[in-house]
């Protein structure tokens, strides 16, 4: 399809492997697409001026996807969004793009976050890792298959060690890239800065195009133990000032940034590095040179948006496809050649959505044995319970099916703050009731069993709240009970899911949210005999009521923290944990670890639900 790329700089071509590229192209399953927006592209408008229009395909942050499946659920992934998943949705729209604009005017990128994410992802990166089987990624298969151009590294790649990631290295027929990650002793560069593919056009020269990656400097604190002492993290912004001009005086003609960063400026790990994580808007802003930016790292999904350069006047087109497959962005470039180098004449881009299309059996057959592999691997015992966990009266009773969920938040974000100068706080950690029909069995517990407690994709923070600001959380999440007129019985449905303003017909479980902390040491009761906003009483920390400036550390999922629920505080306290750890995750990998698993050990009743100061009778 393409020449073979140009290595930037020529130093490193990356962490011990040189790239072949094989050039494959799957026939995609005839079916009825969208229609695609954009021109189709023509190599000649106009006599004797050529003008060429270039197509370039971006995905983003597939974590794994690579069928439409969950895995958990053990059945094809849906949502109630409607969206699919996966990279053989994505084939489908990728041959579909070629065959109408014709394969050579195509090219197809990633901006990073690949090999972590899902239980098919995980398994080969750790059940049985390629380092020891020999077997290809299924990443690497299917996006051989694809046949990307480049990626950028995403900070997930360095989540399973840099083993692993030179093997995918080195399985991938497509550069991974990454400019501002540095080799830790010689300040070098340790992986591909950038490179240069070259596209014939029918008429006129060569055209060269650069593809520069760029990562979030956030994995030198999200993932210290793998690459401290190894690798170093510099600046987007400042490693593109340096790389841009060599690119251009290399020949490039057009110049896409493929940056794993989302797009509006903002930071997870404040002042502990000197460069923000999201940083692809100032990358557009600050940096001449670039034409175009396939961002990711922030899960969002902007089909187009131009930023202008605020050096040249130059709009610059970003654009962000939807996480893990669920998205296609396409960009379109127009070209001319003018004084014989090609220059940029117009800009355009849209996203595809993978739920209007079939799988590519071609990819599902591809990785149809690894695929069995991760199944049998989610229905597989992951260690043993000692006593059965419910989460049947979790939404008005402390559970141990909660405190389990709590324990591991907290435990996560305490290990990763060992160190810091927030490491002698106190952690808690906020978690609701999801499911009421979660069971972990007494005897043998499967991946799926504990998966059953966290329906949701959720990652994992933890901010810092003072202790007056803890009460206005838990005034909020009270907001979920209905008020009682005497300590009962009561009903359950008649004490919990209480209507609001917001939630006329009733607040729904997954906006509850339980706070407790490591060894039993926060404690609290709930009066539903008191109005709104009046419900907390006795909030205390070992024992000691709870100071208004006290400090907290508070583990809680992304969805609570960037305003889900409308809690109180959390979107503007400082987060001081954001390794994108999915908290699902966190659970199977806390009880394989432990192998045994005893509620005796985190449970107790921390929290109640009082009249008067009388505990509320509750019959279900």
């Amino acid at each position: 399809m393409h020449s073979r790329p140009t290595t930037g700089s020529g130093r490193l071509p990356g962490r011990g492997r040189t790239a072949t590229r094989l050039g494959v192209a799957l026939a995609g399953a005839a079916v009825a697409l969208p229609a695609l927006a954009g021109p189709a592209g023509a190599d000649v408008r106009g006599r004797g001026v050529p003008e060429f229009t270039l197509t370039v395909m971006g995905t983003s942050d597939l974590h794994g996807n690579v069928l439409n499946w969950d895995y958990f659920a053990d059945a094809e992934y849906a949502d109630s969004s409607g969206d699919h998943v996966g990279l053989a949705k994505v084939s489908t729209l990728v041959n579909q793009v070629r065959e109408d604009r014709g394969a050579h005017r195509t090219m197809l990128v990633d901006a990073g976050d690949t090999i972590q994410g899902t239980p098919l992802a995980y398994y080969h990166a750790v059940v049985d890792p390629i380092t020891e089987s020999g077997e290809t990624h299924p990443m690497a298969a299917a996006m051989n298959a694809l046949d990307y151009d480049a990626s950028a590294l995403g900070n997930h790649e360095f989540n399973y060690g840099l083993d692993v990631l030179d093997v995918f290295e080195e399985q991938a027929d497509f550069p991974l890239l990454g400019a501002n990650v540095l080799d830790a002793g010689t300040g070098e560069p340790a992986y591909r800065p950038y490179t240069i593919e070259t596209v014939r056009p029918d008429r006129g020269r060569a055209i060269r195009v650069g593809f520069l990656g760029l990562t979030t400097p956030g994995s030198a604190i999200w993932d210290r133990a793998h690459v401290e002492g190894h690798l170093e993290f510099d600046g987007i912004v400042e490693r593109a000032r340096t790389y841009v001009p060599e690119m251009r005086a290399a020949g490039a003609d057009i110049v896409i940034a493929l940056s794993h960063s989302g797009i509006d400026p903002s930071s997870s790990y404040g002042d502990a590095l000197p460069f923000p994580e999201n940083a692809s808007g100032m990358l557009a802003e600050q940096v001449p040179g670039i034409d175009a930016i396939l961002a990711g790292h922030s899960h969002q999904e902007v089909p187009e948006r131009f930023v202008t350069n605020e050096e040249t006047g130059q709009e610059v087109l970003i654009t962000q496809p939807k996480q893990w497959g669920q998205r296609l962005s396409v960009m379109d470039i127009d070209l001319r050649m003018e004084r014989g180098r090609w220059t940029v004449t117009g800009l355009g881009s849209h996203v595809l959505d993978s739920a209007t299309v079939p799988e590519d059996p071609a990819i599902v057959d591809l990785v149809a044995e690894q695929h069995e592999a991760a199944r049998a691997y989610v229905n597989s015992t992951v260690g043993h319970n000692a006593r059965a966990m419910s989460a049947a009266t979790s939404r008005y009773e402390d559970s141990a099916a909660v405190d389990l969920i709590n324990q591991v938040q907290a435990e996560t974000v305490a290990g990763a703050l060992a160190g810091t100068e927030h490491a002698d706080l106190p952690v808690l950690a906020a978690a609701a009731p999801f499911n009421r029909d979660a069971v972990i069995p007494e005897g043998e517990v499967t991946v799926r069993d504990v998966a059953s407690l966290y329906g949701f994709d959720n990652t994992l923070l933890g901010i810092v709240l003072t202790g007056s600001q803890l009460r206005d959380f838990l005034e909020k999440s009270a907001e979920y009970y209905q008020s009682v007129d005497g300590p009962g019985p009561h009903a359950a449905d008649d004490v919990t899911n209480a209507p609001t303003a917001t939630a006329p017909y009733g607040t729904p479980d997954y906006l509850y949210d339980i706070v407790g902390g490591l060894d039993a040491a926060l404690t609290y009761d709930l009066d539903l005999g008191q109005p709104v906003g009046q419900r907390v009483v006795d909030l205390a920390y070992d024992g000691v009521a709870v100071a208004d400036d006290q400090e907290f550390v508070l583990a809680l999922n992304n969805y609570r923290q960037s305003g889900g629920g409308n809690f109180p505080h959390v979107t503007e306290a400082p987060v001081v944990y954001d390794e994108l750890a999915e908290i699902r995750q966190l659970l199977i990998d806390w009880v394989a670890e432990r192998e045994v698993v005893d509620s005796d050990e985190f449970h107790s009743v921390d929290w109640r639900l009082v009249f008067g100061g009388q505990e509320l009778l509750i019959e279900d």
